[in-house]
């Protein structure tokens, strides 16, 4: 069953979903689970029995959320009897106990199996609780429910965990150590979507460059990460493949070149710098300086002249000088990222800068920061995007244009934005436009189909 149940018989479960794309697609494997326990989704916390939050940890605020939320949920509670509160994900895993104060249930990202039998056992005063990291948990032959309104576009995890060990970083401890998903269960997955008419994949990892199956019998069964880009682009040439997240360490020729081999590849990467301090990126133990990253933004320009390239940026790490941050300012009008995500430093209790290094930078510098480089992106964005105007582009049509339902909006290879006159197409249809004018977030085009 690739869409969620509708089953008015069948206890409902609602679902809120924090944070990243792997926790969207953790959702939808928890949906698949329960659905065959026998729950049914609602989209209507008024008539749920089960009430999840699927929960992010990486930064304090997106904690404080689930926090506020939890209050909230507990007015459903106090409506009718029997409702169940659970926290699953990250914070689950990382604050474990002190959860079990507030809600009936906690389930961390490798527990989700027994979420049925969880949820089973919760009695007044009797909360249940796994938090178990596992070093073999991929949910491997699990499809997924799948929750986007669209049919279009569907994320497949290819992994779990992460090895890195970055300083700042609370993922290797609420998600455990890199594990690689059986490459033939991915490749079925994506078949089984596109049979069911959706026309992109995002393949999805904390760092996918780093995936490696390994076959315990022939080593040369062995299959990397631009193996598998291969094996998921050879099921149709109909079928855009998408990845996130890359590693500037990781990041390798071999995929660089696969993804200029295929047209169905997407030619965007999004690659988190996070600094263009070499001296803080050595802090924040990223395993690369400036000029390796800046070398990998050449190779790929070299190979890919149009690949869209997206970041991360934090702004305000331990002891960042003014230096430090000017050098990440030249960076980026170096790169000209298309697009970025940037935040001001949010220290992660148990982290390695967290126990290592002061959080020194004050507020108000942080945030200032923040703004110049907020500031800057604006240009870099507008910047990257006159480059696109009088260009050809084929766009994957996501829905109605928000602001004129005259128009239709869909993403380029790149991944830019695209606004164009709608004649009738709908979401899965792929049209050919001309890019006539832009904003810094979007590419106004004209129709030339």
């Amino acid at each position: 069953m690739i869409r969620p149940i509708v089953d008015p018989s069948r206890p409902k479960v609602y679902i809120e979903t924090y944070g990243c794309q792997m926790n969207v697609n953790d959702s939808e494997v928890i949906l698949s689970i329960l659905q065959d326990a026998g729950y049914a989704l609602t989209e209507n916390i008024e008539e749920a029995d089960v009430i999840l939050a699927n929960t992010c940890s990486i930064r304090d605020n997106a904690e404080q959320r689930i926090w506020g939320r939890i209050d909230q949920f507990k007015i459903q509670k106090k409506k009718r009897e029997g409702v169940v509160i659970g926290i699953v994900g990250c914070m689950a895993e990382r604050l474990k106990d002190k959860l079990l104060t507030a809600v009936d249930l906690v389930a961390g990202p490798d527990s989700y199996r027994s979420l049925p039998s969880l949820l089973e056992a919760v009695a007044p005063g009797s909360p249940q609780i796994n938090v178990l990291l596992s070093h073999e948990e991929t949910y491997a032959e699990i499809s997924p429910v799948r929750l986007d309104k669209n049919g279009v576009s569907a994320f497949i995890s290819i992994m779990r965990g992460c090895n890195n060990v970055c300083s700042y970083c609370i993922v290797p401890y609420t998600r455990g150590a890199e594990r690689s998903r059986d490459p033939q269960t991915i490749v079925k997955e994506a078949q089984e979507l596109f049979d069911n008419g959706y026309k992109e994949v995002t393949l999805l990892g904390q760092n996918v460059d780093s995936y490696l199956w390994e076959d315990e019998d022939n080593v040369d069964n062995n299959v990397n990460f631009a193996q598998l880009l291969e094996m998921v682009a050879k099921i149709s040439p109909e079928l855009r493949v998408r990845f996130s997240t890359s590693h500037p360490k990781d990041i390798s020729d071999e995929v660089i070149y696969t993804m200029a081999m295929y047209e169905n590849i997407c030619k965007h990467i999004h690659l988190p710098v996070q600094s263009g301090s070499s001296i803080m990126l050595e802090k924040m133990r990223r395993k690369y300086d400036r000029e390796w990253y800046l070398d990998r933004v050449r190779k790929i320009r070299s190979v890919i002249p149009d690949c869209g390239i997206t970041t991360d940026v934090i702004a305000g790490f331990c002891g960042e000088t003014e230096q430090d941050h000017k050098d990440t300012l030249t960076l980026m009008e170096e790169v000209v990222f298309d697009s970025a995500f940037m935040f001001a430093y949010s220290e992660r209790p148990g982290t390695l800068a967290s126990r290592k290094y002061p959080d020194d930078i004050p507020y108000e510098l942080k945030t200032q920061r923040l703004n110049e480089i907020i500031a800057l992106q604006g240009r870099m964005s507008l910047k990257s995007n006159e480059k696109e105007i009088g260009k050809t582009l084929k766009v994957l049509v996501e829905g109605p244009s928000k602001k004129n339902q005259e128009e239709l909006c869909g993403r380029a290879s790149s991944n830019k934005m695209c606004v164009f006159p709608s004649r009738g197409e709908k979401a899965g249809d792929y049209c050919t436009v001309k890019v006539v004018s832009v904003t810094s977030a979007t590419l106004i085009c004209e129709r030339i189909d």
